[in-house]
Protein backbone atom coordinates (compact mmCIF):
# COMPACT_ATOMS: atom_id res chain seq x y z
CA UNK A 1 0.00 0.00 0.00
CA UNK A 2 1.33 3.42 -0.95
CA UNK A 3 1.71 6.17 1.64
CA UNK A 4 -0.85 8.26 -0.24
CA UNK A 5 -3.56 5.58 0.06
CA UNK A 6 -2.72 4.96 3.72
CA UNK A 7 -3.09 8.67 4.54
CA UNK A 8 -6.30 8.90 2.50
CA UNK A 9 -7.83 5.94 4.36
CA UNK A 10 -6.74 7.09 7.79
CA UNK A 11 -5.80 10.68 8.56
CA UNK A 12 -7.88 12.27 5.80
CA UNK A 13 -10.99 10.36 6.88
CA UNK A 14 -10.48 11.34 10.52
CA UNK A 15 -10.16 15.04 9.61
CA UNK A 16 -13.27 14.85 7.39
CA UNK A 17 -15.24 13.09 10.13
CA UNK A 18 -14.14 15.71 12.66
CA UNK A 19 -15.28 18.46 10.28
CA UNK A 20 -18.70 16.84 9.82
CA UNK A 21 -19.10 16.33 13.59
CA UNK A 22 -18.19 19.99 14.21
CA UNK A 23 -20.77 21.25 11.71
CA UNK A 24 -23.42 18.94 13.16
CA UNK A 25 -22.65 20.09 16.69
CA UNK A 26 -23.00 23.74 15.69
CA UNK A 27 -26.32 23.03 13.95
CA UNK A 28 -27.69 21.15 16.95
CA UNK A 29 -26.65 23.94 19.34
CA UNK A 30 -28.42 26.44 17.07
CA UNK A 31 -31.52 24.23 16.84
CA UNK A 32 -31.84 23.78 20.61
CA UNK A 33 -31.81 27.53 21.11
CA UNK A 34 -35.44 27.54 19.96
CA UNK A 35 -38.11 26.66 22.50
CA UNK A 36 -40.48 23.84 21.61
CA UNK A 37 -44.14 24.74 21.34
CA UNK A 38 -46.54 23.55 24.04
CA UNK A 39 -49.96 22.03 23.59
CA UNK A 40 -52.73 23.98 25.34
CA UNK A 41 -55.55 21.72 24.23
CA UNK A 42 -57.06 18.91 26.26
CA UNK A 43 -55.17 15.63 25.57
CA UNK A 44 -57.14 13.13 23.50
CA UNK A 45 -54.44 10.48 23.11
CA UNK A 46 -51.06 9.51 24.58
CA UNK A 47 -47.97 11.58 23.70
CA UNK A 48 -45.69 8.68 24.71
CA UNK A 49 -47.46 6.24 22.42
CA UNK A 50 -47.42 8.85 19.69
CA UNK A 51 -43.65 9.31 20.02
CA UNK A 52 -43.03 5.54 19.89
CA UNK A 53 -45.28 5.21 16.84
CA UNK A 54 -43.60 8.14 15.10
CA UNK A 55 -40.08 6.83 15.79
CA UNK A 56 -40.95 3.37 14.43
CA UNK A 57 -42.81 4.72 11.40
CA UNK A 58 -39.83 4.06 9.13
CA UNK A 59 -40.15 0.32 9.89
CA UNK A 60 -43.92 0.25 9.27
CA UNK A 61 -44.59 0.54 5.53
CA UNK A 62 -48.32 0.02 6.12
CA UNK A 63 -48.37 3.31 8.04
CA UNK A 64 -47.09 5.32 5.06
CA UNK A 65 -49.42 6.21 2.21
CA UNK A 66 -46.72 6.02 -0.46
CA UNK A 67 -45.72 2.50 0.62
CA UNK A 68 -49.32 1.32 0.87
CA UNK A 69 -49.98 2.46 -2.68
CA UNK A 70 -46.69 1.20 -4.10
CA UNK A 71 -44.70 -1.25 -1.98
CA UNK A 72 -41.79 -1.12 -4.43
CA UNK A 73 -40.99 2.39 -3.16
CA UNK A 74 -40.45 0.98 0.33
CA UNK A 75 -38.38 -1.94 -0.98
CA UNK A 76 -36.18 0.55 -2.84
CA UNK A 77 -35.90 2.65 0.32
CA UNK A 78 -34.70 -0.37 2.35
CA UNK A 79 -32.20 -1.52 -0.30
CA UNK A 80 -30.82 1.98 -0.78
CA UNK A 81 -30.25 2.58 2.91
CA UNK A 82 -28.77 -0.88 3.48
CA UNK A 83 -26.30 0.00 0.74
CA UNK A 84 -25.44 3.20 2.60
CA UNK A 85 -24.92 1.19 5.79
CA UNK A 86 -22.65 -1.30 4.02
CA UNK A 87 -20.61 1.46 2.36
CA UNK A 88 -20.12 3.35 5.63
CA UNK A 89 -19.17 0.13 7.41
CA UNK A 90 -16.63 -0.63 4.70
CA UNK A 91 -14.95 2.77 5.12
CA UNK A 92 -14.44 1.99 8.81
CA UNK A 93 -13.25 -1.60 8.36
CA UNK A 94 -10.96 -1.34 5.33
CA UNK A 95 -8.29 0.89 6.97
CA UNK A 96 -8.18 -0.78 10.38
CA UNK A 97 -9.27 -4.39 9.87
CA UNK A 98 -8.45 -5.30 6.25
CA UNK A 99 -8.30 -9.00 7.16
CA UNK A 100 -12.09 -8.91 7.47
CA UNK A 101 -12.38 -8.75 3.69
CA UNK A 102 -10.09 -11.71 3.09
CA UNK A 103 -13.26 -13.82 3.24
CA UNK A 104 -14.77 -14.00 -0.25
CA UNK A 105 -18.36 -14.58 1.00
CA UNK A 106 -18.15 -11.39 3.08
CA UNK A 107 -16.81 -9.45 0.10
CA UNK A 108 -19.66 -10.77 -2.06
CA UNK A 109 -22.29 -9.80 0.54
CA UNK A 110 -21.00 -6.22 0.67
CA UNK A 111 -20.81 -6.08 -3.12
CA UNK A 112 -24.34 -7.47 -3.44
CA UNK A 113 -25.89 -4.84 -1.18
CA UNK A 114 -23.95 -1.95 -2.68
CA UNK A 115 -24.60 -3.20 -6.21
CA UNK A 116 -28.34 -3.40 -5.46
CA UNK A 117 -28.22 0.11 -3.95
CA UNK A 118 -26.46 1.30 -7.11
CA UNK A 119 -29.33 -0.08 -9.22
CA UNK A 120 -31.90 1.61 -6.98
CA UNK A 121 -29.93 4.86 -7.20
CA UNK A 122 -30.12 4.72 -10.99
CA UNK A 123 -33.87 4.07 -10.83
CA UNK A 124 -34.35 7.01 -8.48
CA UNK A 125 -32.23 9.32 -10.60
CA UNK A 126 -34.04 8.38 -13.82
CA UNK A 127 -37.42 8.80 -12.12
CA UNK A 128 -36.43 12.21 -10.80
CA UNK A 129 -35.38 13.28 -14.31
CA UNK A 130 -38.29 11.81 -16.27
CA UNK A 131 -41.21 12.43 -13.89
CA UNK A 132 -42.75 15.92 -14.33
CA UNK A 133 -43.86 15.94 -10.70
CA UNK A 134 -40.39 14.95 -9.41
CA UNK A 135 -38.72 17.55 -11.63
CA UNK A 136 -41.03 20.20 -10.21
CA UNK A 137 -40.03 19.52 -6.60
CA UNK A 138 -36.35 18.68 -7.20
CA UNK A 139 -33.43 21.02 -6.59
CA UNK A 140 -29.87 20.82 -7.97
CA UNK A 141 -28.85 19.36 -4.60
CA UNK A 142 -31.33 16.49 -5.08
CA UNK A 143 -29.84 15.51 -8.43
CA UNK A 144 -26.26 15.90 -7.25
CA UNK A 145 -26.82 13.95 -4.01
CA UNK A 146 -28.51 10.99 -5.70
CA UNK A 147 -25.94 10.90 -8.50
CA UNK A 148 -23.04 11.10 -6.05
CA UNK A 149 -24.46 8.38 -3.81
CA UNK A 150 -25.07 6.14 -6.81
CA UNK A 151 -21.50 6.61 -8.05
CA UNK A 152 -20.22 5.98 -4.50
CA UNK A 153 -21.96 2.60 -4.41
CA UNK A 154 -20.35 1.65 -7.71
CA UNK A 155 -16.93 2.69 -6.41
CA UNK A 156 -17.53 0.62 -3.26
CA UNK A 157 -18.28 -2.51 -5.28
CA UNK A 158 -14.88 -2.32 -6.98
CA UNK A 159 -13.03 -1.35 -3.79
CA UNK A 160 -14.37 -4.22 -1.68
CA UNK A 161 -11.80 -6.90 -2.62
CA UNK A 162 -9.20 -4.53 -1.09
CA UNK A 163 -6.60 -5.74 -3.55
CA UNK A 164 -4.35 -2.69 -3.44
CA UNK A 165 -1.38 -4.83 -4.46
CA UNK A 166 -3.11 -5.25 -7.84
CA UNK A 167 -4.39 -1.67 -8.23
CA UNK A 168 -4.96 1.12 -5.72
CA UNK A 169 -7.28 3.17 -7.95
CA UNK A 170 -10.58 1.54 -6.82
CA UNK A 171 -9.70 2.26 -3.19
CA UNK A 172 -8.45 5.77 -3.96
CA UNK A 173 -11.69 6.54 -5.79
CA UNK A 174 -13.85 5.07 -3.01
CA UNK A 175 -12.13 6.91 -0.17
CA UNK A 176 -11.80 10.09 -2.22
CA UNK A 177 -15.57 10.11 -2.71
CA UNK A 178 -16.06 9.27 0.97
CA UNK A 179 -14.03 12.35 1.92
CA UNK A 180 -16.15 14.48 -0.42
CA UNK A 181 -19.30 13.11 1.20
CA UNK A 182 -18.17 13.80 4.75
CA UNK A 183 -17.52 17.42 3.85
CA UNK A 184 -20.57 17.91 1.61
CA UNK A 185 -23.28 15.99 3.50
CA UNK A 186 -23.72 18.47 6.42
CA UNK A 187 -24.74 21.13 3.88
CA UNK A 188 -27.01 18.91 1.77
CA UNK A 189 -30.43 17.32 2.15
CA UNK A 190 -28.69 14.04 2.94
CA UNK A 191 -28.24 15.41 6.46
CA UNK A 192 -31.96 14.77 7.12
CA UNK A 193 -30.97 11.76 9.24
CA UNK A 194 -29.43 14.14 11.79
CA UNK A 195 -32.84 15.67 12.47
CA UNK A 196 -34.85 12.45 12.28
CA UNK A 197 -34.94 11.69 16.05
CA UNK A 198 -35.95 15.27 16.88
CA UNK A 199 -38.56 15.78 14.18
CA UNK A 200 -40.14 12.38 14.79
CA UNK A 201 -40.17 13.00 18.56
CA UNK A 202 -41.98 16.34 18.35
CA UNK A 203 -44.31 15.16 15.60
CA UNK A 204 -45.20 12.03 17.57
CA UNK A 205 -45.66 13.98 20.79
CA UNK A 206 -48.01 16.46 19.12
CA UNK A 207 -49.99 13.92 17.11
CA UNK A 208 -50.17 11.56 20.09
CA UNK A 209 -51.52 14.35 22.29
CA UNK A 210 -54.19 15.10 19.67
CA UNK A 211 -55.08 11.43 19.23
CA UNK A 212 -53.92 11.25 15.60
CA UNK A 213 -51.05 8.84 16.30
CA UNK A 214 -51.10 5.89 16.30
CA UNK A 215 -53.26 5.43 13.24
CA UNK A 216 -56.45 3.55 14.00
CA UNK A 217 -56.99 0.11 12.49
CA UNK A 218 -59.82 -0.78 10.15
CA UNK A 219 -59.95 2.64 8.57
CA UNK A 220 -61.41 4.30 11.69
CA UNK A 221 -60.92 7.99 12.10
CA UNK A 222 -58.28 8.95 14.69
CA UNK A 223 -59.58 9.93 18.06
CA UNK A 224 -60.55 13.58 18.23
CA UNK A 225 -61.43 13.81 14.53
CA UNK A 226 -64.88 12.21 14.68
Amino acid sequence: MSEFLRILEDEVQIVALAFMATVYTIRLIWMFRFKAGKEITKPVGSPRVGVAYSMMNVAMPWAMESARKNLSFYVQFVIFHLGVLMAITATLILPYWPEFFESEPIVRIFQLFMGAAFAVGLIRLIRRITSPVMRLISTPDDYFSVALLTAWFAAGVFAMPNQYEVSEWPLILFFGMTTLFLIYVPFSKISHYLYYPFTRYFLGKTMGHRGVFPRKKGGEKPAGLE
